[in-house]
């Protein structure tokens, strides 16, 4: 899996704009929290569909851009969370063990 690292508040307005020519994903990581180094462990166990840009948030280490995240795309913040972004909107947010490669390719398909 090849992460984009998400780091600079500027990104977001290059994710939105992505995002309706192709599947954005965003992964907010914990580094501090086992739950979320497995469920990003899941992710990249899993084969990566092509066409989507794959973005990592350390929140520990840049939470004021994983606050922004949260305001723009108007979800709740968990941690760990995968939100998928089209059209410039959040249509997919999982947080927890409920993170799975699968569900976020039947969400992009449908």
């Amino acid at each position: 899996m090849q992460w984009i690292e998400l780091k600079d508040p500027a990104q977001l307005v290059e994710i939105k704009g992505q995002s309706f020519a192709k599947p954005q994903v965003i992964f907010k990581h914990s580094t501090r929290c086992s739950i979320s180094s497995m469920a990003k462990s899941r992710l990249e166990r899993t084969e990566t569909p092509t066409g989507i840009d794959f973005y990592y948030l350390d929140l520990i280490k840049y939470r004021q851009v994983s606050n922004l995240v949260a305001e723009e795309f108007k979800v709740w913040h968990e941690s760990p969370q995968l939100m998928l972004i089209h059209n410039g909107e959040c249509v997919y947010d999982e947080s927890h063990s409920g993170i799975n490669m699968e569900e976020l390719v039947a969400t992009i398909k449908s």
